[in-house]
């Protein structure tokens, strides 16, 4: 860890949905915030993922403009030009040289993670994975409920359940599953409205079906390489359009967990 780190500077490993929620608040707040991404990342909510900007160069998602960089030199500038720089570094080997006060890990990576503690100041992880205390040293909780969004400085989050909170009296129904290894080829868009057995892509020539009626409101890269079982598709049974554009409430407590976090921890008083 750079014994020099910059204040106010965070690193935000992964931009994905959670860790776009994460990025937008904490840019809101005032802080310079530069995100870390694995090439060719893989979104559902691609609206509201400032990943995509590994694809399309620069986006803007919520009034917030994400940018894909090449170097550490850039991602600075960047950051002084009030936007948010991309830049591909899957094991946070730039870190050091970035020398944030922050980092934050949202790669939701739901199992244990290799996140190091030094590797700033203070280090945040988003959901299963993370131990306050000996990964980082707070978690922020991303399971649905009572207890979502909020900060633990001592343990860790809810284990990882694998079933999706109910929306409309759908839950597990709402996702769209790979079935089988290989390519996805997309016969959709973000903000269709799909109707249950509605062939929505296809991996390796095998359909990919739709199991409710709802808006797609969200779906993998077309020609992206998805694993048997692998969610890549989301369908949304409220059937409001305007929603693929807007972060989720999850995505927003995310958020403010973690400016509470930050706020709490840098100012030492942090509820133990």
């Amino acid at each position: 860890m750079s014994q020099h780190f910059v204040p106010n500077r965070v690193v935000v490993r992964g931009a994905g949905e959670m860790a776009s929620g994460v990025i937008r608040r904490l840019v809101a707040a005032g802080f310079d915030v530069i995100a870390l991404e694995q090439p060719a990342p893989t979104c559902i909510r691609r609206y509201v993922c400032y990943a995509e900007a590994f694809y399309e160069g620069e986006v803007s998602v919520e009034g917030i403009t994400c940018v894909l960089v090449n170097s550490v030199d850039d991602a600075v500038t960047e950051v002084h030009n009030r936007r948010v720089p991309l830049l591909v570094d899957p094991k946070a080997e730039q870190v050091s040289l970035l020398a944030p006060e922050v980092v934050i890990d949202g790669r939701m990576l739901k199992r244990e993670s290799e996140t190091d503690i030094n590797l700033a100041p203070l280090v945040i992880g988003l959901g299963p994975g993370f131990v306050a205390g000996e990964n980082c040293h707070a978690v922020i909780e991303t399971n649905r409920g009572p207890d979502l969004g909020r900060v633990i400085y001592n343990g860790s989050a809810r284990a990882y359940t694998g079933t999706p909170a109910p929306i409309s009296g759908f839950s597990a129904e709402r996702l769209v599953l790979s079935p089988a290894d290989g390519l996805f080829a997309s016969f959709c868009l973000i903000g269709d409205t799909a109707k249950p057995g509605q062939v929505l892509g296809a991996v390796s020539d095998v359909p990919v079906v739709s199991r409710i009626e709802g808006t797609v409101r969200g779906i993998v890269r077309d020609g992206l390489e998805v694993s048997a079982g692998q969610k890549i598709g989301d369908v949304d049974p409220r059937g409001i359009r305007e929603y693929c554009h807007k972060m989720s409430d999850k995505a927003n407590a995310v958020g403010e967990g973690t400016l509470q976090a930050i706020i709490s921890l840098k100012a030492g008083i942090a509820h133990r």
